[in-house]
């Protein structure tokens, strides 16, 4: 009677390790998805601040002439070509004397003169291997000065 009994507390103390351990690879495996996710959120994240650098930098080497008085939207890819920027320059807003186009907000103040709103939407390349199926979609208003 006690050798069988021995042979069931160790089935017992095996199935008791075995279901700990599964539990620890799922938490595990959810722990390492959602650093995954965290990771390509804060790429995403920095990849837009970029992109705003870069619209304020083309809004200030824009050409302007009688037929494109100023520019109204930027599309940049990133360089791994993970993530798209698709940046729509909303409002310019100047002094009375310069004239942009109709989108021109008219504003009295020196401190607001050349200040721009712009409407900043990043999303992620679903063909690119990097993403995984990963969607991520970010959208921020901001008003900078170029």
């Amino acid at each position: 009677m006690k050798r069988g009994f021995g042979l069931i507390q160790a089935l017992m103390i095996i199935l008791l390790v075995g279901g700990i351990l599964a539990i620890a690879m799922k938490y595990a495996n959810v722990g390492a998805k959602q650093t995954a996710d965290i990771y390509a959120k804060e790429s995403a994240q920095l990849f837009m601040n970029s992109a705003i650098e870069l619209t304020l930098l083309a809004i200030n080497g824009f050409e302007r002439n009688a037929t494109t008085k100023c520019l109204h939207q930027v599309h940049i890819t990133s360089i791994d070509q993970r993530f798209y920027a698709d940046i729509n320059i909303t409002k310019y807003f100047l002094f009375k004397d310069e004239n942009c186009d109709e989108r021109t907000q008219i504003i009295d103040t020196e401190d607001s003169h050349g200040m721009v709103m712009l409407e900043v939407i990043v999303t992620t390349n679903p063909y690119n291997e990097k993403n995984k199926g990963k969607t991520i979609r970010l959208i921020r208003r901001t008003l900078q000065r170029p």
